[in-house]
């Protein structure tokens, strides 16, 4: 019963979890709000555009016209017709296409950001096998997407009838108008009914997205052992982590002793503290405590330093003072240096008259 309540996935996902499923290229994005910025796009540019882009391919369609009445169809000069055409399409539809995908691009930029996710487009076996193929083609996430595009082709064409519903009145005085007004009447209602299905595929892309965001969130959810695993891979298995922590300890204490035999002297309280001092006046601009213990080590301290030939002085405030407030090769508090001074100044001329502490 707690393994399985460990496995169920209740905790909100680590940021280590979100990088690396961002990187996968699993991000919450929904494609209705590509569509919509698409569509939105085209319809602001046929708004400002449509009366020259009009002109444009009327323009185009008597030029090739009155070429092909005008001259003689042969192999030798279909390529270069062909290629002439092709050109002007493409010049003509450019500016269309070009602000679709700014468009598309922009608002893909917009949800995820600048994202690039090879992995996302490696190619997998298991995409093309049957049984998972149908366990995504009858999972919810279909279940939804089928009920998604009901619902949005039964609005689309719930407001398409609504818009072509309240132009039925003008749809008799037609036939006495000519082609060009006719046309001219289709593209306006045919603006109408894009402008106000571009207002309700917007709200169902909001509605879209925030379900997007709600089924991302919950995919990224960990249970317990995967935050506990996921823990002890950034960080370590804590009993490695205390070994190596261990052993680093060991190694400083190593060093530490080792630097016993070069100190100036060693202060004492005189039996559970011990702190050893040096004090080079070229290279230090204070003197430095490079050794210092409680207890069994600071008898290992005066032991050493004793059979080293490092004097060895009492005074239990200062070797209090510099065991609480001083770490190992860091310099001695400013409240201290008057004493300090005394104190080598002490060592230094017992050693001055060859006699040892």
């Amino acid at each position: 019963m707690t393994e399985e309540t460990d496995q169920e996935k209740t905790e909100q996902a680590t940021s280590k979890r979100r990088q690396d499923a961002r990187e996968k290229g699993q991000v919450a994005k929904s494609r209705e709000l590509a569509s919509v910025a698409v569509l939105g796009a085209c319809l602001v540019y046929f708004y400002f555009g449509a009366s020259a882009m009009a002109t444009r391919l009327m323009e185009l369609m008597r030029t090739s016209f009155r070429k092909s009445g005008q001259m003689t169809i042969s192999i030798d000069n279909i390529q270069p017709l062909l290629t002439d055409l092709i050109f002007q399409t493409f010049a003509l539809l450019a500016p269309f296409l070009l602000v679709a995908i700014i468009a598309g691009f922009m608002i893909n930029i917009l949800q995820v950001g600048i994202l690039f996710s090879a992995e996302a487009i490696t190619p997998k076996f298991s995409k093309i096998d049957p049984f998972k193929g149908l366990q995504r083609l009858f999972s919810l996430r279909s279940l939804v997407e089928l009920v998604k595009s009901i619902l949005k082709m039964a609005i689309v064409g719930f407001v398409a009838y609504l818009t072509i519903k309240g132009e039925s009145h003008k749809l008799l005085p037609l036939v006495d108008l000519g082609v060009r007004d006719i046309l001219g009447y289709m593209g306006e209602v045919s603006f109408k009914i894009l402008y106000s299905t571009c207002w309700v595929l917007l709200i169902l892309a909001i509605l879209d997205y925030g379900y997007q965001k709600w089924e991302h969130e919950r995919s990224l959810k960990m249970s317990l052992k995967e935050i506990k695993e996921e823990n002890r891979q950034t960080e370590g298995d804590p009993l490695i982590k205390g070994r190596i922590k261990r052993l680093q300890r060991e190694m400083a204490k190593k060093r530490m002793m080792a630097a016993v035999p070069k100190a100036d002297v060693v202060i004492t309280n005189p039996t559970h503290l011990a702190v050893a001092i040096r004090y080079e006046p070229e290279t230090m601009n204070a003197p430095r405590v490079i050794a210092k213990g409680a207890d069994f080590l600071a008898e290992k301290i005066k032991e050493l330093a004793r059979n080293s030939g490092v004097p060895v002085v009492e005074n239990r405030l200062v070797a209090q003072v510099l065991y609480k407030m001083t770490a190992v090769e860091q310099a001695v508090p400013e409240n201290l240096y008057k004493a300090i001074a005394e104190i080598l100044a002490h060592v230094y001329s017992l050693k001055q008259k060859g006699m040892m502490v």
